[in-house]
């Protein structure tokens, strides 16, 4: 058995930007029109007016100030109230390719390698563009590297459940080396219309770089462990896919084609299961919680990873302890706790413990603990 170290990570950030006042403006614009032409039936009790938005009631609910994306133009239409990407022709890479090519370069940079030293490409995602081909051999293709790849889908626990399976197959010897990549475009599947979400999510793409440990240079971390559970739940779901067009035509742009969750139910449900998740984790390895120097955890709400870093940690996590990117990045999916491992692991001195964790639909929850070895 090989042992398995993380030498590189990449983001790819958009160039776009929304603010929460941003935002506010065009969700109420929307609300305002919505209530106008509804007026009668909202009058006779038949539909119910939207109330307006806040960024007081957005940062107070996520601890999100702002959010990055791929497109701002569409989402801030009150006429449109979604993204607008340019439809591709088959002979140019596909948009989820292009985000994965900037941060598997960065990351490979960061590893001191090349595209010929990988030899699998994991694409885990919480959406993917199309069903096939796999976007993973897609990028394989525009960067040029031998072996294989696949795509996976855990939602948002696709990044720690790819590195797990990279670590597997590293470890087995079947090879040395692998990129996982998670390119979320998490506006496209957000309803932008809807008060209780619409500020949730923004768009990004993580690429992690693992090797054997033995070919490792410069900084890096050995992963120690790996830990992934799934219990099923309705509570997070969204039902777009391949079958929509076998709906009859009024079920084909339903509200539940896009993000659907029961925040209050996801909250009470995964925020136990995750800190019992890696409580055993880090007892099933001798690992004590005070022995950790870093919490990176999936970025979906600061409240419930406030929580989470109490539960697991007995205490308040002092600063750096517990890093949050949430008031800048959003929710992005399976990608968040990725960017929190990639921005702030860099203080961390050698043999420093810490664990990445994310969580989401499913329910799934996985676990990655690492030490710094270089």
């Amino acid at each position: 058995m090989y042992k398995v170290a993380i030498t590189g990570t990449g983001v790819f950030t958009p160039e776009q930007v929304i603010t929460n006042d941003e935002l506010v403006k065009a969700f109420n614009a929307y609300a305002d029109k919505y209530n106008f032409i509804n007026r009668d039936l909202i009058e006779r009790g038949d539909v119910q007016a939207l109330d307006h938005s806040s960024s007081d009631f957005i940062f107070a609910a996520s601890g999100i100030k702002q959010r990055y994306v791929m497109d701002k133009s569409g989402i801030l239409d009150p006429d449109v109230m979604h993204p607008l990407l340019r439809k591709r022709d088959d002979k140019e890479p596909g948009i989820m390719a292009e985000m994965a090519i900037d941060a598997c370069t960065k990351a490979l940079k960061q590893s001191g390698k090349t595209a010929e030293d990988v030899d699998c490409i994991i694409v885990a995602a919480s959406n993917h563009e199309r069903a096939y081909p796999a976007i993973a051999i897609e990028v394989q293709n525009l960067l040029g590297t031998p072996g294989f790849g696949f795509d996976m889908n855990v939602a948002c626990s696709s990044a720690t459940f790819g590195i797990q399976a990279a670590t597997d197959m590293i470890r087995a010897g079947s090879i040395r080396s692998a990129l996982v990549v998670n390119p979320e475009i998490c506006s496209g599947h957000l309803e932008w219309r809807d008060r209780d979400c619409h500020f949730i999510f923004g768009d990004v793409c993580t690429a992690t770089f693992l090797e054997r440990l033995e070919d490792a240079n410069g900084p890096h971390f050995e992963v120690l462990s790996t830990k992934c559970a799934t219990q099923f739940s309705n509570n997070i779901r969204n039902n777009n896919g391949f079958l929509r067009r076998s709906l009859p035509a009024a079920l084909t742009d339903q509200r539940d084609m896009q993000f659907m969750q029961e925040g209050r139910k996801v909250f009470k449900q995964v925020v136990p299961m995750v800190s019992k998740h890696i409580l055993d984790h880090l007892a099933s390895e001798g690992v004590e919680a005070s022995d950790l120097k870093r919490l990176w955890l999936h970025q979906a709400n600061k409240a419930m990873n406030d929580f989470i870093g109490r539960k697991v940690l007995g205490r308040t996590p002092e600063d750096g302890e517990q890093p949050n990117i949430l008031q800048d990045y959003a929710n992005t999916s399976s990608a968040g706790s990725i960017i929190a491992f990639s921005q702030h692991s860099d203080n961390l001195n050698k043999d420093d413990l810490g664990l990445i964790c994310s969580f989401g639909a499913g329910y799934s929850v996985g676990s990655v603990l690492v030490k710094r070895a270089g």
